[in-house]
């Protein structure tokens, strides 16, 4: 049985997004048969404009295309929150889609979600559901983690981003003060293990038919 690919492409401004997705990696290669890959998304912004926000210096992961998404059994995008969306810069990579989207190239391929706020009210749900459009349009198929990380969906003891949506992160008002605790860490790690099944039992699946 060939191996399960799982692409995890983020963009991340001041960082947040970047270390969940290592986090997410972590939880995904933990599976057998399963190798993920972790891509970021273009920058859309100058390096003045980016200076001035100081802006994260970008990690090495590979910037990958559009086209590229094809070769993946399954994906998790990551982004910061804007206004209830997706940031711009992963729309763009949605965008530049729309040639793999009329052959219908990702239809079947299972997808997920995970994100960094500033804010409690910052719109984590929202932004998934304005997100699973540009699933819906590609056919994909929306993997929430749904309640699987248990006891840690349900604690009170301190302020953590997780959700039934995607795992996340609260970066504070300034995008930057705040750091992903050991919680939204974890829960993180569990997403990307959670996922990595869901696709690979997919892709059993229809291998057997």
């Amino acid at each position: 049985m060939a191996m399960t690919k799982i692409y995890i492409v983020y963009y991340s401004t001041w960082g947040h997004v970047a270390t969940l997705a290592e986090e997410i990696k972590k939880g995904a290669d933990s599976v057998d048969g399963v190798e993920a890959t972790i891509w970021q998304v273009a920058e859309t912004l100058p390096e003045e404009v980016l200076g001035k926000m100081s802006a994260a210096p970008k990690k090495e992961h590979p910037v990958i295309s559009g086209k590229q998404l094809v070769d993946a059994d399954g994906i998790l995008f990551g982004f910061p929150a804007r206004f209830g969306m997706m940031a711009a810069q992963m729309k763009a990579l949605f965008d530049s889609t729309g040639g793999i989207w009329s052959q219908q190239a990702l239809a079947g391929k299972p997808a997920g979600f995970f994100f960094a706020l500033g804010t409690q009210g910052g719109g984590q749900e929202e932004t998934a559901l304005t997100a699973v459009s540009q699933l819906t349009h590609h056919g994909m198929m929306f993997v929430p983690v749904g309640y699987t990380f248990g006891a840690g969906m349900f604690d009170m003891d301190e302020v953590r981003c997780c959700s039934p949506y995607g795992s996340g992160t609260f970066a504070g008002a300034d995008g930057r003060s705040r750091k992903p605790s050991e919680a939204e860490l974890q829960m993180a790690e569990h997403q990307g293990k959670y996922f990595a099944t869901i696709a690979k039992k997919l892709k059993m699946g229809a291998a057997s038919v």
